[in-house]
């Protein structure tokens, strides 16, 4: 391709070629003329590498995009082509390019605190852990409101693995390194300490931000949340209800309180203390939830009737919250009553649908379906709302064991939105919970067809892929480029550890299902490192993250499959 940027054509080169080997200096003379070119035209010049940069990242071949997009870099003398090139390189975990990208895009005038992050995040992967801190330590100092957030970023989602993190964590507080009056960078940093399982480290920040910040809620609450970790939940409820009325005038304290009463499993408190504050509909329907989780019908049904008694006027929120409530409390004729009762506005097209469930909660099934039909053809309803008419009524016929009628509603629905994500997304997981992947993949790459760059069908049909099938290779490949786009999303991570897993790149993949684990908590997560570490013999460690997924969903379709595998 490059002879097309000279001017040339393909046939002329090969006409023009002398039969002998070219000498030293035909070929030096040539790369002259190229190079003269290039210059002439640099962006021409970068165009063809631009191109294969792109597509080898639509394909999910990271290296090569990286690759590609240095040397495009380089023909342009771009600095945003050497950043888009150091970023890729850095997500692919291809130090060398990263580094001959960032080592451009210095010479081209890289600076700031994007440019500084991805310094730091190359040198923890060489391990040069002296240079990661000197680089840390200056990005914090440079921007001392925000630099810590981008530190915190290196460290959570860059470094080699949870051991480097917390050694770095340890570094910076012994140094006197964050900001020396900003609560939440300490705070955010014990967080981090703690998802790192690095009790000591946790207790050092907590002493360090009870000296420095005395009296000050949010530090107990860190505190309320080492306890709750280390298994310590008496303990850590009573400290908790110690802060409960300190929070009556600080929304985001009590939002952060009611938190940690969620982490305690502890609803009946969640919805306790959200009601402290100033009250709305928004309020109302998250007590209500919370109430509903602890199964606390009598506050629930105190709530009810407090808000019923003030529902004279049609006003359309509070008619909607009622028939949530009734719906909570399984007072399903109720509820129908307070659907059909939202006069218009947004409420009313959330609660015609609701309305259809009810229907089919009251064993009234002919009706439901008939309310979905009638949604279905409506077009006077927003098209958001027609649309996911087609996937409640698949649901509910799969309710109803009704397997093809469940199909049919999603055939129906794609006739009238032909290639909806939305639809196909809903169908291709039916057809992965029924066992049937080749069906499951063909609606997740319909999906890709319209809509390349959609994170998660790439993302779920790569994870698919790797966990129902053995070809590990293409789901890698999908998976890479959804972490390209999303390199910081735990759910992409968790997919990219399980797929190396299977490849057998155990190491590798230890590394992204605990960095994954580090950044949510997740039930699935916690099964995939359980089986990792149960099949590589630590079959201690392994119990510990079966459990933590049973505490955090012990539902969990992957967790259940793996705690049936192992007997546990």
């Amino acid at each position: 391709m490059l002879l097309a940027v000279c001017g040339w054509s393909a046939g002329a080169a090969s006409a023009a070629a002398p039969a002998a080997e070219p000498s030293a200096a035909a070929l030096a003379a040539t790369r002259a003329t190229v190079q003269a070119q290039a210059a002439k035209d640099p962006v021409g010049a970068s165009l063809e590498p631009l191109l294969a940069g792109e597509f080898a990242l639509q394909a999910g071949r990271l290296n090569e995009a990286a690759e590609s997009y240095l040397q495009a870099a380089r023909a342009a003398a771009d600095p945003v082509l050497a950043e888009r090139a150091t970023t890729i390189a850095l997500v692919a975990r291809q130090d060398a390019v990263a580094a001959d990208s960032l080592a451009l895009w210095r010479k081209l005038g890289g600076q700031g605190s994007v440019y500084a992050a991805a310094e730091a995040t190359l040198s923890l992967r060489r391990g040069d852990e002296r240079a990661a801190l000197r680089q840390l330590n200056a990005l914090m100092t440079s921007e001392p409101e925000t630099g810590w957030r981008q530190a915190l970023g290196v460290l959570t989602a860059g470094s080699k693995d949870p051991k480097q993190t917390a050694r770095m964590v340890e570094k910076i507080v012994a140094g006197g390194r964050l900001p020396p009056r900003n609560l939440m960078a300490w705070v955010a940093f014990g967080g981090l300490s703690q998802r790192l399982d690095q009790p000591k480290l946790t207790d050092r920040i907590v002493e360090e931000v009870v000296k420095r910040f005395p009296g000050e809620p949010r530090v107990a609450l860190l505190r309320v949340s080492q306890m709750r970790d280390e298994g310590k939940s008496d303990e850590a409820a009573k400290l908790l209800a110690t802060l409960v009325p300190l929070a009556d005038g600080d929304n985001n304290l009590r939002a952060l309180i009611a938190e940690q009463y969620e982490g305690l499993n502890d609803f009946q408190n969640v919805a306790a203390v959200l009601a402290r504050g100033p009250q709305d509909d928004q309020t109302y329907a998250l007590r209500a939830s919370y109430l509903a989780r602890a199964d606390d019908k009598p506050t629930l049904t105190a709530l009810y009737d407090e808000l019923s008694a003030s529902a004279t006027k049609p006003d359309p929120a509070r008619r909607l919250l009622l028939g949530q409530l009734a719906e909570y409390l399984e007072r399903y004729d109720e509820a129908l009553g307070w659907y059909r009762g939202v006069p218009g506005g947004p409420q009313r097209e959330l609660a015609r649908l609701r309305a259809a469930n009810m229907l089919h909660k009251l064993k009234r099934a002919d009706e439901a379906y008939g309310a979905l039909r009638a949604i279905q053809s409506d077009a006077s309803a927003e098209d958001d709302t027609r649309r996911d008419a087609y996937i409640l009524e698949a649901n509910l016929r799969a309710e109803d064991k009704n397997i093809g009628g469940e199909n049919e509603a999603f055939a129906r629905g794609l006739a009238a939105f032909p290639d909806e994500p939305e639809i196909l997304y809903a169908r291709a997981l039916s057809w992965e919970r029924r066992d049937d992947v080749a069906r499951a993949e063909a609606d997740f790459r319909r999906i890709l067809v319209a809509e390349p760059d959609s994170v998660a069908a790439l993302n779920a049909l790569g994870y698919t892929l790797a966990d129902r099938t053995n070809r590990y290779q293409e789901a890698l490949e999908l998976i890479e480029r959804a972490r390209a786009a999303e390199p910081d999303n735990a759910a992409i991570v968790d997919s990219y550890g399980w797929v190396l897993y299977r490849l057998g790149r155990v190491k590798e993949a230890e590394v992204e299902l605990r960095r994954a684990l580090t950044m949510q908590k997740d039930a699935e997560i916690a099964a995939h490192l359980a089986e990792l570490l149960w099949e590589t013999g630590r079959r201690d460690e392994a119990r510990k993250y079966f459990e933590q997924g049973r505490k955090i969903d012990a539902e969990n379709r992957s967790l259940q499959r793996a705690l049936k595998k192992y007997g546990v």
